[in-house]
């Protein structure tokens, strides 16, 4: 039977890229959506056209109390679809992006973050290791910015940062049950995220892409096969670690 992997926001951007790569390592997928059922679809046919299972479910992260139904569905999709009872790893992908400089930043956008990047990242990762097979892997995405600052993300970066340590503490507290926590740190990447923030401006893209040795920003695919690498026997002994995949911006 192939492992499964649940990766939410796995329906376009880097998480689809994430999705994707998972299932060509032969492990089944249970990607989210929050408001594109059809893209989901699409990734989901995508992914069973490598010969591998896969299921898209709703998911908004926002909304703190629909995660214990969200998680109902896990289970019942498992059953149905996976006959199987158990997940091996989970993707804390699903995310916003806003720019707001600090001075502006009000309560609701906090509150806001707060849910989507760290409240509800904390509390479906609890519910979900108690279906997650013994020897699975927690990967969480956090950011570049929690290692250099940029202005107007001081609230996501602060999030992200919270997610980090958060991360160690898995590593910590799950190891006795074989379960690897780690984290991915992406820099600049052309999506669209943020609005299509890098994707929108070439302006800022090229200047963004002066910051990377590489001479450019990251891609989806970039990310991709990082994620899929640490659901694999490969990455057995890496535990509790931030991997910034980044083209070293800021070295």
């Amino acid at each position: 039977m192939n492992k499964i992997a649940i990766v939410t926001g796995g329906s376009r951007g880097l998480g689809k890229d994430m999705a994707l790569s998972i299932a060509k390592k032969g492990i089944d997928v249970i990607l989210t959506y929050n408001t594109n059922e059809a893209l989901a679809i699409e990734v989901v046919k995508e992914i069973e056209s490598m010969g591998v299972k896969a299921a898209a479910l709703h998911l908004n992260m926002s909304d703190f109390n629909s995660l214990t139904g969200f998680v109902q569905n896990v289970s019942s999709v498992l059953a149905a679809h996976f006959n199987t009872n158990h997940v091996d790893f989970i993707v804390n992908n699903a995310g916003m992006g806003k720019t707001v400089p600090f001075i502006e930043v009000s309560e609701a956008i906090f509150d806001d973050f707060l849910n989507v990047h760290f409240k509800s990242v904390y509390f479906l990762t609890q519910k979900i290791v108690a279906i997650m097979n013994d020897g699975g892997a927690i990967i969480n995405i956090s950011t570049g910015t929690t290692r250099f600052s940029n202005p107007g993300y001081s609230v996501y970066a602060s999030m992200k940062g919270a997610i980090e340590v958060f991360t160690k503490y898995l590593a910590k507290e799950l190891g006795p049950k074989g379960i690897r926590a780690n984290v991915i740190a992406p820099g600049p990447v052309e999506t669209d995220f943020n609005n299509g923030a890098i994707k929108n401006s070439p302006q800022f893209k090229a200047m963004l892409g002066t910051m990377s040795p590489l001479g450019r920003v990251g891609a989806a695919d970039d990310l991709g096969g990082v994620v899929a690498f640490l659901c694999t026997e490969d990455a057995k002994w890496i535990n509790g670690q931030r991997l910034e995949v980044s083209g070293g911006i800021n070295i």
